[in-house]
């Protein structure tokens, strides 16, 4: 792996950490909530080929959706070689920022990225604009910074400041993955996600079997990432999505061998595995986090799993399995903790879920997704 660049125009991002909440304050892997509990939305990102939006969702007091809005984004969907319910093989597609109260919804067919302002509801668009490389499919927020993966030409992660509501490059800031970008299928391949660690001073970069392996950049001041990262390398394990328990510690869905993985992060970046679970399923993906339980999705099975931590962090326990419909993919919990939402790509589904005691999920319904066979990307109020 090689570096690219540094960060440079030190009075841009000085203006970024102005304008920046207190530390500790933005999201971090898979949790994409608003924060304010009120907000019973859901948001839901179609990747159609021909025009990418976001479906608005109300959710009633039974956890059940009703479409609210449909939204443009300004770009097109995007489809990777091989793919079938997963166009974009990742997970972080859609964020929300509470900070700023900004949706961020990833254009993989038009290399861009889309803004926008979140009123209850109802989206306003603020501004599409290039994501620094080529396929972007997963973005990480905090504290004003925002970076970007794309996943094509063997992989990026591009940096940009977020100030008012709108991205602006932040110079310097690609760091390039050295993932062969001639491997095919291109969805198992490409790299997974992009993640702040939980306290924000790291940068995590799944490659799935592309390098399979797991990169960690040090996040210096003003945002900047370190010139190369940490190199935690998995073999045939194919690190897909990431999530983080309470104690701190980085959870791994591993698509190779279709478990559930538990590392402690060290602050050189180094990840030393604490335990790993199978699922007992096939195409083991996904990973959403509600406090110290774990839903994790299996696509080819069309299951959820459910996982507990024990033992302060350092164990993992399987729990139990819950079909959906075909083609299980990106899920998100909702701020209460009391609803799960899993989109479905074979029929572009979402399947909603009621999480009972001891994080026990009975389903309450399902809502068709207009446009959105294949689609990634949900995030929940």
């Amino acid at each position: 792996m090689r570096a690219i660049t540094r960060f440079g125009a030190a009075t841009a991002v000085a203006a970024v950490v102005s304008l920046a909440p207190a530390s500790g304050s933005a999201l971090a892997f898979g949790d994409h909530g608003f924060g304010d509990r009120s907000d019973r939305v859901v948001f839901v990102q179609t990747d159609n080929l021909a025009g990418n939006q976001v479906i608005a969702y109300d959710r009633a007091a039974n956890g059940t959706l009703s479409q609210a809005g449909t939204y443009d984004t300004g770009g097109l969907g995007g489809a990777l070689s091989g793919s079938v319910v997963d166009h974009l093989a990742s997970q972080g597609s859609l964020v929300y920022d509470r900070d700023s109260r900004s949706l961020y919804a990833v254009n993989a067919g038009s290399n861009t990225i889309s803004v926008f302002s979140v009123f209850g509801d109802r989206l306003a668009l603020r501004q599409t604009i290039g994501s620094g490389g080529a396929f972007p499919v997963s973005i990480a927020v905090r504290d004003g910074v925002v970076y970007v993966l794309n996943a094509e030409q063997g992989g990026t992660v591009a940096g940009f400041a977020s100030i008012f509501g709108r991205l602006f490059p932040s110079p310097g800031s690609i760091r390039a993955l050295g993932i062969n970008p001639t491997e095919e299928p291109q969805f198992t391949h490409t790299p997974g996600q992009v993640a702040f660690s939980p306290e924000g001073s790291q940068l995590i970069v799944t490659t799935k079997a592309g390098g399979s392996d797991i990169d960690v950049f040090r996040v210096g001041p003003f945002g900047r990432l370190a010139q190369t990262p940490t190199v935690n390398s998995e073999p045939s394990a194919v690190p897909f999505a990431l999530s983080s328990d309470r104690e701190g510690h980085v959870i791994v869905a591993e698509a190779g061998g279709n478990a559930l993985a538990d590392f402690a992060l060290s602050r050189d970046g180094t990840l030393t595995p604490l335990d790993s679970v199978g699922t007992s399923q096939e195409a083991t993906c996904w990973v959403v986090a509600d406090g110290d339980r774990f839903y994790v999705s299996n696509a080819a099975s069309a299951s959820l799993s459910e996982f507990g931590s024990e033992n302060g962090g350092r164990a993992l326990s399987l729990l139990g399995a819950t079909k959906t419909d075909g083609g299980t993919v990106d899920a998100t919990v909702s701020g209460d903790g009391r609803y799960l939402y899993v989109q479905t790509g074979l029929a572009g589904i979402v399947d909603e879920f009621a999480i009972g005691a001891g994080g026990a999920l009975s389903e309450t319904g399902t809502i068709a997704i207009p446009g959105a066979v294949g689609g990634e990307g949900i995030v929940a109020g």
